[in-house]
């Protein structure tokens, strides 16, 4: 059945949520999306996609607003960037590592986990 996909996910602990069309994510790059009241970036850096919070952990900076260079997430207000794979900020920077959240390529959509989401 066409709607098997979407029962196996509401059956699990789970709560994947549709947030955007990947070819949205494609042309823009980074989308600014909100999830259960949780506000995240959604980043397509060469065909893989990451979710993380949207607010920098070091100043609170929008980081829908950042740029990617070099596989990372750079922060618009100062140089700190955050790799997309574990969070970890650029050497130097006083913060804490930027959160990652679950994310699912499914069918042209991006769905993100919305039971992994911390308030």
């Amino acid at each position: 059945m066409a709607d098997d996909w979407a029962a196996d996910l509401s059956r699990s602990r789970e709560q994947w949520l549709p947030v955007c069309s990947l070819p949205r994510l494609a042309e823009a790059g980074i989308v600014a999306v909100r999830v259960a009241g949780v506000d995240l970036a959604l980043v397509s850096v060469g065909g893989v996609v990451s979710a993380c919070e949207r607010a920098c952990p070091h100043e609170q900076a929008d980081l829908a607003c950042g740029r990617v260079v070099n596989g990372r997430l750079a922060c618009p207000l100062h140089d700190a960037s955050f790799s997309l794979v574990d969070g970890a900020i650029s050497d130097g920077w006083p913060s804490r590592p930027l959160r990652l959240y679950p994310v699912r390529v499914e069918r042209g959509e991006v769905f993100i986990n919305a039971a992994a989401l911390k308030p």
